[in-house]
């Protein structure tokens, strides 16, 4: 399949997503004023939107509705956008600029900064709840999600990547726990959502293929943070470096970690060869992560 097309339908499902987040952020109306403006500075920054663009493709490729993953993508990405907010706050990453623009506690302040993220994963989670009144399968999904997001998936990267900083001694092992709970748990949600709501089927290899596909990404992230530009990242370069952070090139070097990435990037294509469905924008999606520059 040509880059073009992939472009088109990557576009497709981007604006699908949009559309959706758009409608979104038009009905917020807390108070106070400042709290609903900085829920949407920090939705509206943009973004490729990997999450929920991944949700769709594999809703599609398994012929699934795409309107019943909707909530699912829209929910994702508050609990993925909240954890960006709290990623650069002074106490965890420390980043001033989040896709080119000041980040949101730059903006609001620090204190509001974290009542934000707190706010996008509670409305994130209600969401989650009024679908679970659609049956079995969504309850299922939502778990699926909610557990991705919390003390046994993301937040627990987080947290050892936090406690991990500034270590002379490099494992593996623990490289491996930190982007498995960090980073692929939220990507593996993704993939799996549609897939429990389509019955369960392929559920292993689609599990494997959005752990691997998670792996990838931040092996990417890691690459960039040494050779990637600030004008087409968004946000601080060399900060992984510089606050001795727990990264692929401190564990296997810059070239170590580019020939992991493209084995990597090989499984997840093998993953997708085994599985009986439309698969070939998955894996056009794995080219797209592992050759991407922001």
């Amino acid at each position: 399949m040509t880059d073009k097309l992939f472009e088109s339908k990557y576009s497709e499902y981007l604006n699908r997503f949009n559309s959706i987040l758009n409608n979104f952020c038009d009905s917020i109306d807390c108070k106070p004023q400042l709290l609903a403006d900085s829920l949407v500075y920090s939705l509206k920054l943009g973004g490729k939107r990997i999450r929920p663009v991944l949700m769709f493709a594999v809703g599609d490729a398994l012929g699934i509705d795409l309107e019943k993953l909707e909530n699912f993508a829209l929910a994702l990405e508050l609990i993925h956008t909240y954890s960006l907010i709290h990623d650069d706050l002074p106490e965890m990453d420390n980043d001033d600029f989040r896709r080119g623009k000041p980040s949101n506690h730059k903006v609001f302040g620090a204190g509001n900064a974290i009542l934000a993220g707190d706010g996008l994963l509670n409305t994130a989670y209600s969401i989650l709840f009024d679908e679970c009144r659609k049956g079995t399968e969504y309850i299922s999904a939502a778990q699926f999600i909610c557990n991705c997001a919390g003390i046994y998936g993301m937040i627990a990267g987080q947290s050892a990547d936090l406690n991990h900083e500034h270590e002379i001694a490099t494992d593996e092992k623990l490289l491996k726990f930190i982007y498995e709970e960090k980073t692929a748990k939220l990507i593996q949600a993704a993939v799996m959502a549609p897939v429990i709501l389509g019955g369960g089927k392929f559920y292993g290899e689609f599990k494997t293929f959005g752990s691997e596909l998670g792996f990838l990404f931040q092996l990417t992230d890691d690459i960039l943070d040494v050779e990637g530009e600030f004008s087409k990242l968004g946000k601080s370069i060399g900060k992984d470096c510089n606050s001795e952070k727990y990264s692929a090139v401190r564990v296997f070097g810059l070239e170590g970690s580019k020939f992991r990435a493209d084995m990597i990037a090989a499984r997840c294509k093998g993953v997708l060869e085994g599985v009986d469905c439309d698969g070939w924008f998955l894996s056009a999606f794995v080219n797209f992560v592992r050759a991407r520059n922001n």
